[in-house]
């Protein structure tokens, strides 16, 4: 929906209803596409950052690949002195 900065004025209380029931509200001056109006998705409260977090190491943990480690992995190649065989 488009709609002049003007004419939002007198119902701004209706476009803002709208824009949180998922409509595209643009707002113009002179023809001209200004500013959209989009719903504010809340951030998650502490607890849900934690359990959210917990669910990725988790994740993280059933993936590791036991053995050794890639930073090790190509010291065959190098000799006691650092330098390559």
């Amino acid at each position: 929906m488009r709609i002049s900065v003007t004419e939002a004025k007198a119902q701004l209380t209706e476009l803002i209803r709208r824009a949180e029931a998922g409509d595209e509200i643009v707002l113009t001056r002179h023809g001209h596409p200004a500013v959209r109006l989009v719903p504010v998705n809340p951030l998650p409260d502490r607890k849900a950052r934690r359990i959210l977090l917990e669910a990725m190491r988790a994740s993280g943990a059933a993936k590791k690949i036991s053995g050794s480690m890639a930073a090790r992995s190509q010291d065959f190649l190098y000799g006691d002195d650092g330098l390559p065989e």
